[in-house]
């Protein structure tokens, strides 16, 4: 199943936010009240609660209830069809990775081909590289 367009556009802005990602990593230790969210964060609780209803909309995070207690719990599924999506630019970028390779070696070999006829031509070179003119 792909997620929708939109569902992936909610998932990536909920993650664009550094306070909803370390409340994510919060919770991928396990489940917590949004007053155990709170305190990290030097936050007051409806400024949490606003991540939390962003996090909700992008199907990040569900709250349960027991009681009194209610817990807060990371929803990873939206988070796996993110890393699908980008993964599928794997090929992509292993060949633009294979290419920029394949270019600095051509690189390389044309620099290493220009200082063997430098040499030949100027004559020796000096502790640095740089070629020594040739008294006349």
């Amino acid at each position: 199943m792909h997620p929708s367009p939109e569902q992936l556009d909610r998932v990536f802005a909920a993650l664009a936010d550094p306070t909803r990602r370390a409340i994510l990593a919060q919770l991928a230790e396990g489940e917590a009240t949004v007053t155990e969210l709170v305190a990290p964060f030097g936050l007051r609780q409806p400024t949490i609660s606003k991540h939390l209803k962003v996090l909700e909309r992008a199907g990040l995070v569900s709250r349960g209830r027991t009681a009194q207690f209610r817990p807060v719990r990371l929803n990873a599924a939206p988070l796996e069809n993110a890393a699908r999506w980008i993964g599928g630019y794997q090929a992509f970028w292993e060949a633009s990775l294979e290419n920029l390779d394949a270019y600095v070696r051509g690189l390389h070999l044309q620099g290493a081909a220009l200082g063997t006829q430098e040499k030949h031509r100027h004559g020796k070179q000096d502790h640095t590289g740089v070629p020594r003119r040739r008294r006349r």
